[in-house]
């Protein structure tokens, strides 16, 4: 097979090769619900294999004297690298490990007196690298088809090689009762984190194993054959009056996060006071958890759940949120005072598409006696094997664990579908209180079921009593993109791939009205993706907000709150966080027009920050707000200030301009998002350990390959790759497996065509002023801060491309690196806001006084309340009032 080389000299098959993947966009089907698929039927790569033929590079005889000579010395320089190629993974959304622990035959069993346990198997491959996006925390094992691409791709001269390390210890409190010999179950007990997690998992196990676990046969109830589906209609101008006797609704609102605004905006548009509002935050979202209290204790008809869970998606968590004793249907059922007739799902997701006073509410009095549940369709075998239902998951260490097959009990019909439902108060106490055969063991069933919430409620309706009370209709509208949205993002969570919906963006508003069946909800919408869609949604139920309203473009999110404690930050944050504290005092220094008697803006920083967010106009990311604390140095008093820091723009094109003009914008950071195409982490905050993804984004055009080259601050190429572009391709994003740590710096990458500069952009690895939280100790910062070992970011050495590239490697900057790596104290400190500041601005500083202190003594510092940026400033949108004489707040 002929290899495309990544630069022009490297063609021979015994000398220099690039480290690429083949990328390409793979195009997902759109199917038609929104079944999971299972991981080992998809492929959800980016990249495949390439068919061009070679292209000789621009120059005459010298330029081919030239590149002999660089071929003889980088042939000399990968003799070691040849037998230690990169590993080539399965997928795109795989991360590569090393070190852990392999079977020869791929299976092992464990019993009560084996320790050992599988992990999988890798080949190494001599030329190319499968690609991976981020967040994944295992690979799995590779079809058939696949392994026999490897060995054609294989170079003719490389030995295949595996690796292998010491077996993992499984360690167990009591000895597991049967010998576990499934790899699933294998595979769950070498990757769970605890002692317990493991005991948990050997425990259901051997219950399964031994027949004890799940029913075999349940009764059906129901007194009609197939599946009940009531016919219902709605007009939005009936000239029905309004309900004699209006149902009331218990909103039971599910929700995560720091999204605290969007949260108050939902509920603005769903609150009235002849409805109940139950409000569940996850355990790990204290800051929304404290706004939300907030938030309750202005309302006599909204309630905290008094227990919270970590719930996760897919998890057995989610179905027990709602029906174990301390539930959220067990609770609205005990509570007295209340008096609902329809239990309505929500998350902060969800946004309202219809009026809900007349609209919702007439609609549900109309049809009283129905339960409106969304179901996959007809195909049940298809939705069971998709599903997973006939798989075994347990959840614990907040993951999802698939530990073999199961059966489907006999008797019943098993159905599904969404998991935002309506259900009317009859068959919510029923299925609270119901110890019927049917109740009691789908209850046993779907313990220990993927994606539980999805099916449970549907197959009991289907089965019960109360089946002809079955609308095929959840009165919502969703998003499914499946070509964005299943790319397989849930695997570091659930042994499994899954799909999710997609944002909503304002060219989606038009369906909101189009649809033929009746619906009042929609989702997903989310303000840091787009609040366009969401102020379109008010302006179309509510009326236009008034001409100049404060912030009406403007969205702030939390990052970070001091009541949180600064072990929630990561030391990247905590790093940056600092940094930009003190840029602001800085900026705010310089104010001072050189009067170098004038302290009256001159500070000292006092502590850790306040509060961080992150702050949005327009729908585009403007940067950080940092609220922190420094004392006056003119008044020797402590002050409250806020200050606003903004991305410099890292992203240029050559010059003069390259003819390729299909390359639109490119970028690295972490928390790649494949499905919304961005990245999480806002303004790409990274150290040295952090795993960085380069994305580029794409105009339609020529299938072309482009060449991306990563260079750090040394001028060390790390690392070099191909990309294969379709004509339709828009994204492409790869994670290189670079060796850590990565040196702190600024980077650059650029992108070829041809040989030829496109663009190149930058980004920063930061050095750690904090270890644990604590400043950094100087064994610490020599580990973290002085680059890979033996400064090589892969197995292979790139040094023979600078001179290609014209990258000098300068003696003097190396040595400054290895000082720089011992820094420590304020030192380090200086050395980390210059590297700061290079990729970050000041746009501006507010003052805000302490409860019950003085303002600011500096006289141009503005007050936070009266910007337009500071998180202090007016917000009416999501602001909460008291409810009006109809009822509503908004």
């Amino acid at each position: 097979m002929k290899l495309i080389c990544s630069l022009p000299f490297l063609f021979s098959q015994d000398g220099y090769y690039s480290h690429r993947p083949k990328e390409k966009v793979r195009v997902d089907s759109n199917n038609e619900n929104s079944v999971p698929k299972d991981f080992e039927n998809i492929d959800n790569s980016n990249f495949g294999a390439r068919s061009q033929p070679q292209r000789q590079p621009p120059g005459g005889a010298n330029s081919n004297k030239h590149r002999e000579r660089l071929q003889e010395k980088a042939h000399a320089e990968q003799a070691t690298w040849k037998d230690n190629a990169p590993i080539l993974s399965r997928s795109s959304n795989e991360v590569l490990q090393y070190g852990r622990a392999v079977a020869q035959n791929g299976s092992l069993p464990v019993g009560p007196k084996a320790v050992g346990a599988v992990v999988g198997s890798r080949n190494h491959h001599s030329h190319s690298l499968q690609p991976q996006s981020q967040g994944q925390a295992q690979t799995y094992p590779q079809s058939q088809s696949h392994t026999q691409t490897q060995h054609r791709h294989q170079h003719p001269h490389q030995t295949r090689k595996q690796a292998t390390a010491a077996p993992l210890e499984v360690v167990y409190d009591q000895p597991p009762k049967c010998e576990i010999s499934g790899k699933e179950a294998i595979s769950a007990l070498s990757r769970a984190k605890t002692k317990e997690c493991r005991q948990q998992i050997a425990e259901v196990y051997c219950r399964h194993k031994e027949g004890q676990l799940m029913p075999e046969k349940v009764t059906r109830y129901c007194p009609i054959e197939g599946k009940a589906n009531a016919n219902v209609a709605w007009e939005e101008d009936s000239s029905e009056g309004p309900p004699s006797a209006p149902v009331r609704i218990a909103f039971v609102l599910v929700v995560h996060g720091r999204a605290s605004r969007q949260f108050q905006r939902l509920f603005k548009a769903i609150y009235h006071t002849s409805h109940y509002y139950y409000i569940h935050i996850d355990q790990r979202s204290n800051y929304l958890h404290r706004q939300v209290q907030a938030l309750a204790s202005q309302y006599p008809n909204v309630r905290v759940t008094p227990w919270r869970m970590a719930t996760i998606w897919g998890g057995a968590s989610l179905l027990t949120m709602y029906l174990r004793k301390a539930s959220s249907m067990s609770d609205l059922i005990t509570m007295t005072d209340w008096s609902w007739d329809f239990f309505i799902n929500f998350s902060a997701a969800d946004y309202p598409t219809r009026d809900l006073g007349g609209g919702l509410v007439a609609f549900l009095s109309k049809y009283r006696d129905m339960n409106f549940i969304k179901s996959h369709g007809r195909d049940n075998a298809r939705f069971i094997r998709k599903q997973g239902l006939d798989r075994l998951f347990f959840e614990c260490d907040t993951h999802m664990w698939r530990l073999g097959d199961r059966k489907i009990p006999e008797g019943i019909s098993v159905d599904g579908g969404s998991d935002w439902f309506l259900l009317n108060r009859p068959f919510v106490e029923y299925v609270i209180n119901s110890q019927d055969d049917l109740v009691t063991n789908m209850k046993r069933f779907y313990t220990y079921t993927l994606l539980p919430a999805e099916s449970f409620f549907h197959t009991v309706l289907e089965n019960s009593a109360h089946c002809e009370s079955m609308v095929d209709n959840n009165l919502r509208i969703t998003n499914w993109n499946r070509k964005l949205g299943c790319k397989c993002q849930y695997k570091h969570i659930v042994d499994w791939c899954g799909c999710s919906p997609n944002d909503f963006k304002p060219a989606d508003f038009h369906r909101f009205q189009q649809t033929a069946r009746p619906t009042f909800f929609a989702r997903k919408f989310e303000a840091s993706v787009n609040q366009e869609i969401v102020n379109q949604l008010d302006g179309y139920l509510f009326g236009p907000m008034p001409q100049g309203t404060p912030g009406l473009q403007a969205y702030w999110e939390s990052a970070f709150d001091e009541a949180d404690g600064v072990a929630t930050l990561s030391d990247t944050q905590l790093t940056h966080y600092h940094a930009f504290a003190r840029m602001g005092l800085a900026r705010a220094a310089a104010s001072l027009q050189g009067d170098p008697k004038d302290d009256s803006c001159r500070y000292f920083p006092m502590g850790h920050p306040v509060s961080v967010h992150l702050y949005f106009l327009s729908d585009q990311f403007q940067g950080y707000l940092v609220k922190h604390h420094a004392t006056n140095l003119a008044t020797s008093k402590l002050e409250t200030l806020e200050t606003w820091v903004m991305p410099r723009k890292t992203y240029k094109v050559a010059s003069p301009p390259s003819t390729f003009t299909r390359l639109q914008f490119a970028e690295i950071g972490t928390e790649w998002d494949a499905k919304e195409r961005m990245f999480r982490n806002f303004g790409g905050l990274m150290g040295p350990m952090d795993e960085t993804v380069g994305m580029q984004r794409w105009s339609k055009g020529p299938n072309v390959t482009v060449t991306v080259v990563w260079i750090d601050p040394t001028n060390v190429i790390a690392a070099t790759y191909d990309i294969l572009i379709d004509a339709s391709a828009e994204y492409t994003h790869y994670r290189p497996p670079l060796n850590q740590p990565l040196r702190p710096g600024v980077w650059t990458i650029r992108v070829l065509h041809h040989w030829s500069p496109v663009a190149e952009t930058r980004f920063l690895i930061s050095p750690l002023a904090y270890m644990k939280h604590q400043p950094i100790r100087q064994e610490d910062t020599l580990k973290l801060h002085n680059g890979p070992a033996k400064n090589s970011y892969m197995e292979q050495s790139f040094h023979g491309l600078n001179p290609v590239l014209n990258i000098p490697v300068h003696l003097g900057q190396v040595e400054q690196a290895k000082r720089n790596a011992a820094l420590t104290g304020p030192a380090l400190e200086h050395w980390v806001d210059g590297l700061v500041g290079a990729m970050w601005e000041v746009g501006a500083m507010c003052s805000t006084s302490m409860t019950g202190g003085p303002g600011t003594s500096c006289p141009v510092m503005q007050t936070c309340a009266k910007t337009p940026w500071s998180s202090l400033s007016p917000d009416p949108k999501s602001q909460l009032v008291p409810p009006h004489a109809d009822g509503r707040i908004r």
